[in-house]
Formats: C-alpha cells, structure tokens, sequence
C-alpha cells in the first residue's frame, strides 16, 4: 500500500486530470500537473542517491514544491519529514542530527542556516525540469514508516512523530468526510501551513482525496493578509486557529472583507475562546467549528459540529475515534469529572523516534496520551481544562488557565492573555500576562481585571499578578508557549 504515494493518482482515474488541484501566488496547476511533478521528484530523488526509508528533511514554505516533494518521496519509498521554515536555527540541526536525513530541501534564504548539503528549492526546482513525469509507486507496506512529523515544541524540544501509510487514508475517511464533508467542488484555505499536520490534512490530503482545489499561500500568516486571501480566492472551507481568529476579527475593518464563499469555519490547536467566537459570528455571520486534535493522531479527532457549536467546548468525538477520561492511575474519572485525555483511533502514530521512554509513556496498549485533561458536562461535550503540565493546583484545587484566559479576553480592553502558576509567599498563585488595546495598561487596569475575575471565577483562580506584554510567546502554528512564561 502506497496510499499517500498515489493520492493524487486517484483523481486522474477518476478523470479529473484537468480540474485545477492547486491556486497559489498567481499560478493554477492541474491534477495531471501535479502528478507529473510527483514523479519527477521520485525521480530526482533515485538519482541523487535517497533509497527506501531515507528521511527527506523538508524545510519549505506553502508552495507547489511542497506537495510534489512530500508525495514524491513517498512514491519512491523515501520518508518526507516536513519541518517549519520559521523555527530556529537550533531546532534545523536537531532535525538533520536526530532524523539521518539524507537530504535537505530548503528555501533559499535559509541555506546558511542549514547543515552543509543542504539544497535550495529553486536548484531542487531546476532538477525537476529535466526529470522524467512517469513512475510508478514503491511497493510500500501500510504498516511501512511514511513520513514524520514534528510535535508542536508547546511543551518542550520537537519530537519525531512516525506515521504509516495508512494513516491519511484513516483521517480522510473519518474528519474529513464525516465533519467537513468534504466534495469535489470545496476550495480549501488554511492558515496554517502544510508542515503541520492540522495543514497538512486541510490543505493537502483531504482536498486531494476528493479533487477539491486547494489555495496556498506563501509567507508568515498575518492577519489582514489571510482575510484579502479568503476575500479574492473565495474558499468554501477556511481553517485558522484561534489567535488568528481573534486577531482577524480585530481589525478596525474586518467587517469589509467578503466571507460569503465560505460554508464552513474551522478551529483546532488549542481552543476557541466562546468571546472570539461570539465577534466573529458578529462580523461575518458564520460559527466557527471548533475541535481538538494532534500531530500523534495527525488530525482531529473530537469536534463541534456544523449547526451544533457549543461555545466553550471541543464538541464530540469524531466517527472512527473513541476518548476515554482516566485519572493519574488510569482508573475512569466519575461522570462531569476531569481526567486525562487518552483517544483510541487507527491514525495514531507509530512511536517517537530515539524517544523509547515517552513512547511507552504516551502509548498504553492502543490508547493514545493526549496530554490534554478535559471533562464531559451534562451534553456529553468535551470541555477542555488545559494541558496536563499547564493546569495550576492552589490550594489543592485544580485551575484550569483556558478558563482564567477565556474571561480575561471577554473583558473589552483585553486582546490576548495567557495565565501560568507561579510561586509567591510559599504556595502557588496565578499570573496572567496580557495584550490590551489602545493605551498602555496601568495600576488601575490591574486592579480593574482582577476584580473582572473575581466577579466571573471561583476566588482562588483570579490573577494575583498581572503583566501587561506587547506579545505572547507561540509556537509557529499559534498555540501559547506557557512554560516560557513560566520560566
């Protein structure tokens, strides 16, 4: 099985050899081109020696490139480990070092940031011009090593995620098809890029899997960028995350840019704040279908549902995945009760690579550590109550900083906040670090927000320290880095 190998296969036997696969920077490719360009790279790849099961460390940005490199080197066998062009120059040698990349495509601008060897895209591009368009798969297992991954570096050093071949197969046949309800005539846009595997799916193997057409956009993804993309290219499924939501919605004109292509609004990567939600459903009259997902389980796997958003919650668990609430010696947590996260489904990742130990971890027979703690309410939607380390035991109660955030946000001075435990006069207390608007925050706004908490939260869990930052600390794809902030 070369699944992802002959993905785009599909839609030339199906006869959309001509239906247009990709829009990007101004230029159309078909799926007949797109193909050509798949094996060409296969091709390419023989020749400059990568064999079976060599990883191809891909430090690209959102471009045609990347698509024909990834499925290309699946094709011929190769394993792509597509990493972000933003992240440091620490993390590129981490990823060279510990994946024995064979090869490295990269943008231009970051060779100098790169391992000696490392190739430029527009030299790899020149290959691909005299390189022949036909050949055929590599006669891959299912169960052979795919590609990998990178986790999100939320908590800590990126890790290798393994995946198979069978498992974009799994998610196209269970998110994409039973949420999204993806067709043929969907044009996809994400903001987040296709080195992630949220992006990855959106903008890559699920619109592929149907021969939907697929916007990419190159460059960082900033907000008033996003909107003119969406406003021109007319996308009917747009995905983002909630700091980009929110963001976008805070712009002085937001409500000038035309949205009325698109059928539906997606969120994953960390949750939805029911206030940004509430502005965007003002603004531009479309809910946002928020859910929770991994890059261990390459996509979402509980969600809200078109025409049933909760605000405030990640919605049920998608078809073909079944979530299980433990506590810390995995025992079931009682009904309405907080737990650990653990999800059962056939697109969970093989293992960590050289990371053994938080392998054996992470994995319990077929069930999955999501490392994310959430309870069930009385709807039998998931609620999120933070990350396992993020959580902020005072007293001996649990805070969960979701919700000391959600209601900082609600307050009309506040654009972003991000709240951590500290410790202070021996025990530990909440410090929250908050982005306002307009003028500089004072003495006055301090005591203003904490009293805003303590009227709208349990009393142990309102901020005792508030600093006011230009900027939160975020990982590429946009989720808060709290354990910088703790540091």
């Amino acid at each position: 099985m070369n699944n992802s190998g002959t993905l785009v296969d599909r839609r030339l036997e199906a006869g959309h050899s001509d239906k247009v696969a990709i829009r990007c920077a101004g230029e159309s490719i078909t799926y007949a081109q797109l193909h050509a360009r798949i094996c060409a790279v296969g091709n390419v790849l023989e020749e400059l020696g990568v064999g079976r099961e060599d990883r191809v460390l891909m430090v690209l940005d959102d471009s045609p490139t990347f698509p024909a490199l990834f499925l290309g080197a699946m094709r011929a066998g190769a394993v792509p480990a597509p990493v972000s062009f933003l992240d440091s120059t620490e993390n590129f040698a981490h990823y060279a070092r510990d994946s024995y990349a064979k090869l490295i495509v990269a943008e231009d601008g970051l060779l100098e940031r790169l391992p000696a060897g490392a190739m430029g895209r527009s030299q790899f591009e020149s290959l691909l011009a005299d390189a022949p368009a036909e050949r055929a798969p590599a006669d891959t297992h299912r169960d052979d090593m795919a590609f990998w991954l990178f986790s999100g570096g939320s908590t800590g050093f990126p890790k290798g995620v393994v995946h198979l071949h069978h498992d974009i197969e799994y998610t196209c046949e269970t998110y994409a098809k039973e949420i999204l309800g993806i067709q043929a005539d969907d044009v996809t846009f994400s903001s987040t890029k296709l080195y992630h595997a949220y992006g990855l799916g959106n903008n890559l193997t699920f619109p592929y899997w149907v021969g939907a057409t697929t916007v990419l956009r190159p460059g960082r993804p900033e907000p008033r960028g996003l909107l003119e993309t969406a406003a021109a290219q007319r996308p009917t499924l747009f995905f983002s995350v909630p700091t980009l939501y929110g963001a976008m919605v805070n712009l002085d004109d937001a409500f000038s840019f035309d949205l009325s292509s698109v059928r539906m609004c997606v969120s994953a990567a960390e949750p939805l704040a029911p206030e940004v939600l509430r502005r965007w459903q003002n603004c531009f009259g479309l809910d946002i279908v928020d859910g929770i997902g991994s890059t261990e389980m390459l996509h979402i796997y509980c969600s809200n549902r078109l025409g049933e958003v909760r605000p405030g919650t990640s919605g049920k668990p998608v078809p073909g995945y079944e979530l299980v609430l433990l506590d810390e010696s995995r025992a079931p947590v009682s009904d309405g009760e907080v737990g650990n996260l653990w999800v059962r489904g056939d697109s969970a990742l093989a293992y960590y690579w050289h990371q053994h130990e938080k392998t054996k971890a992470a994995i319990h027979g077929d069930l999955f550590f999501t490392g994310d703690r959430y309870r069930v309410d009385e709807d039998g939607d998931y609620v999120y109550e933070g990350r396992a380390d993020d959580m902020i035991k005072i007293g001996g109660l649990w805070a969960s900083p979701i919700e000391i955030e959600n209601v900082l946000v609600e307050h009309p001075r506040v654009q972003e906040a991000a709240a951590v435990g500290v410790d202070a006069d021996y025990t530990t207390r909440v410090k929250a670090f908050v982005v306002v608007r307009a003028e500089p925050g004072d003495h006055e706004l301090v005591a203003e927000l904490q009293e805003w908490c303590k009227t709208r939260l349990r009393r142990y869990e309102y901020p005792h320290f508030i600093e006011f930052v230009d900027d939160l600390p975020k990982t590429p794809t946009g989720k808060i880095q709290r354990y910088k902030l703790r540091a």
